[in-house]
């Protein structure tokens, strides 16, 4: 194991505003520097204080109330299924892959903004703002003992791995998507490089049926990846020839950064989505003799993101195409 390494946070706030892919509506996001021991914090700025607003929503396990195509997390207490906030596994993917532990944000609508479907634009906001270390050591959970939830052909497991890798398979019956692995390890700026510009996907015959859920009322070609009879809609393409795969571990990045800390283990993922990793987060806590929380970094520890450009901006609301996966 290596030595420990210092907890980090924004040197500065720095806000955004995007389209909510599930409601429509616009959505302003602010991340603000949070003392060492905060955790990443979710606050409703468009609600009073009698509806929860300023409550705390922490981005943690317990929070979780829906993983329906994204992850919901409310507030506790009083506010609990009130003070919500949905759809949050992109920020957390970004701020999990620059190694951020303490954050407040600030979003005044019910949902994070989906901005271009990937993780690249709060990537690219957490550049701007700039990483400041703090006097606390990280807390990593390191995993004992190998942990797996199945569900016929779905399978995600946590490992014992000495850095922080990731593994996800893929199978969908069209030729555009087909079948795709892939396995990064989250060191030397991978997640900025061969993660985060991965954008969301989804098959325009779903969207009418999820408009009549209430959503995806935001998805659009600006946001999306929108398959049609065995093509791909979008003008420009695929920013990767595995783009789909890449974003469904992107995903599980962020689904597994509930847990509180930073994973030193081997995440194994097949055909599984936000609800059956969030399961798989509860079998981990429900056998507390599998993980420890530790202070030594792992022996590839995930640096700071620093500098470089990262593809991805602000997106439009556009006409709806594309259900989100």
């Amino acid at each position: 194991m290596a030595k420990s390494k210092p907890q980090q946070t924004l040197k500065t706030a720095i806000s955004c505003t995007g389209v909510g892919v599930h409601t429509g509506a616009m959505v302003t996001m602010t991340f603000r520097p949070a003392a060492p021991n905060t955790g990443i914090v979710f606050r409703r700025t468009d609600l009073s204080p009698a509806e929860g607003g300023g409550a705390d929503i922490p981005a943690v396990a317990g929070s979780v109330i829906d993983t329906q195509l994204g992850t919901t997390i409310s507030a506790d207490g009083a506010f609990k299924g009130k003070a919500t906030v949905s759809t949050i596994e992109h920020v957390m993917a970004a701020l999990a892959g620059c190694g951020i532990d303490n954050l407040i944000i600030d979003v005044d609508a019910g949902e994070a903004p989906v901005m271009d479907g990937s993780s690249a634009p709060f990537v690219r906001l957490i550049e701007c703002a700039g990483i400041e270390q703090q006097a606390a050591p990280r807390r990593y959970l390191r995993i004992l003992r190998k942990v797996e939830v199945v569900d016929g052909q779905k399978v995600a497991s946590l490992e014992p791995f000495d850095g922080q890798s990731f593994f996800f398979s893929i199978d969908f019956d069209t030729p555009v998507i087909g079948q795709q692995e892939l396995e990064v390890e989250l060191a030397a700026g991978a997640f900025k490089s061969d993660i985060a510009d991965a954008r969301t996907f989804g098959f325009v015959k779903d969207v009418e049926f999820l408009r009549s859920l209430g959503l995806a009322r935001g998805s659009s070609l600006e946001n999306s990846v929108a398959i049609q009879d065995d093509a791909i809609l979008n003008e420009e393409g695929l920013r990767h020839d595995d783009e789909f795969v890449r974003h469904k571990m992107l995903d599980a990045i962020g689904d597994l950064f509930v847990l509180g800390a930073p994973v030193i283990g081997r995440y194994r993922g097949v055909r599984s989505g936000h609800a059956f990793n969030y399961q798989l987060v509860q079998a981990l806590l429900a056998e507390p003799d599998a993980f420890e929380i530790t202070t030594e970094a792992p022996a590839t520890a995930l640096p700071a993101v620093t500098g470089g450009a990262v593809s991805g901006a602000s997106a439009p609301v556009g006409q709806a195409v594309a259900a989100p996966a």
